[in-house]
């Protein structure tokens, strides 16, 4: 079997990964925050561990400003609903995931104003396009750091630099560059992160959060018991317990502590340059079989291992289903959860095929893939 839908979730994880969840689970933990025994200090350990990492990974000095939500999609509704109130303006782009555009348009039937910058077809970003669309009434600007569709890179820095001029506080979704893109938060000046911990991180599904930088106000999106003044009957204003309501998943934090030290050992320059050289050989590959088109820059500088592409004479749902069962080639095909990517791009409503590469992908599987999709592509006729 060969895994090329890393960017859904990656896999295999690190054996550290498997580790040191059941290390949890034999040695046992408690509820963390809730009790001064030994098990809840054990479980309280694991989530320190897993926020400190994630901090070292970001480039954040003070590791309460990680707040650990369920996944990306969590924080980014923290950070959205947290922030925003009726007749703000927001400004997006034309390649975000539903997990943003769905917060900002249920907002905007409440009265939001909602500026969706136009991308090129290849996805990528113009900052002008974006400094020409702030007002005074500007509240937040929010983009993917890479598009989980065209694999395309967004300039961040100078987006961030930007949003700074401005004012306006800049929130950018990293599930598709943590892990495998080096990301300096406070370098960058970014004002809010939101990462998943199941994808270049290595963690188990059910882990994610949200950087929030200092000077940030948001409200929360959950109310209830932090283990901490319990006294009180009105949420804690002090990071992280104001957002991490609710017993954490400690299991999962276990998993991810492991998963980012591991990246952390691996280098995430040693990581990038791993999936460019993936990228390369893969794009030159598809570029000789006949039908087949990239959909995305085409240029592994410039994006991450997440390749869409279509074969003429075929749907990304035959392509999926022969690379899988004649192949057993792992793809995901579709939407991909945005439907704003594949309109900017010209490949809504049908889709794309969409291989991603991880950090245990091999040239050689790139390779069998390739074979199989010239197989695919010379049946079809194209």
């Amino acid at each position: 079997m060969i895994y090329f839908d890393n960017a859904a979730t990656s896999w295999p994880k690190p054996a550290a990964v498997k580790e040191a969840v059941l290390a949890c689970l034999e040695h046992g933990v408690g509820n963390p925050g809730r009790a001064g025994h030994r098990l809840a200090i054990a479980a309280g350990r694991v989530v320190l561990d897993a926020r400190e990492a994630v901090a070292e990974l970001l480039g954040v000095a003070d590791p309460s400003r990680i707040v650990f939500t369920k996944n990306a999609t969590e924080a980014l509704n923290l950070a959205i609903y947290g922030l925003l109130r009726p007749h703000d303006h927001v400004i997006t782009s034309g390649v975000e995931h539903n997990s943003v555009m769905r917060p900002l348009r249920m907002l905007e039937d409440q009265g939001l104003e909602l500026t969706v910058v136009r991308n090129a077809p290849d996805g990528s970003l113009d900052p002008e396009d974006v400094r020409r669309s702030l007002r005074s009434s500007t509240r937040l600007l929010v983009t993917a750091h890479a598009s989980n569709v065209l694999g395309t890179l967004l300039p961040i820095g100078e987006l961030a630099a930007l949003a700074r001029q401005a004012n306006v506080p800049y929130l950018v979704d990293i599930a598709q560059t943590a892990g495998t893109v080096p990301i300096d938060a406070q370098g960058l000046g970014l004002d809010l992160v939101a990462f998943t911990g199941h994808k270049g991180l290595f963690g188990p599904t059910g882990t994610g959060g949200l950087y929030v930088r200092e000077g940030v106000e948001l409200e929360p999106l959950l109310r209830g018991g932090t283990g901490s003044y319990s006294e009180l009957e009105r949420q804690p204003d002090f990071l992280p317990d104001r957002f991490e309501s609710g017993t954490l998943n400690v299991l999962g934090l276990a998993g991810l502590a492991a998963g980012v030290r591991h990246v952390l050992a691996a280098g995430v320059c040693r990581v990038r340059h791993h999936e460019v050289r993936l990228i390369g050989r893969f794009l030159d590959g598809l570029r000789s079989i006949g039908g087949a088109h990239v959909q995305g820059p085409a240029d592994p500088a410039r994006q991450v291992g997440i390749i869409s592409f279509t074969i003429d004479g075929l749907s990304p749902s035959d392509i999926g289903f022969l690379l899988d069962h004649e192949f057993g080639i792992m793809s995901r095909v579709g939407l991909h959860c945005a439907p704003a990517a594949h309109r900017t791009t010209g490949t809504y409503p049908v889709g794309t095929v969409r291989f991603s590469f991880g950090l245990f992908n091999t040239e050689a599987e790139v390779d069998l893939a390739l074979r199989a999709l010239e197989k695919i592509a010379s049946a079809s006729g194209s």
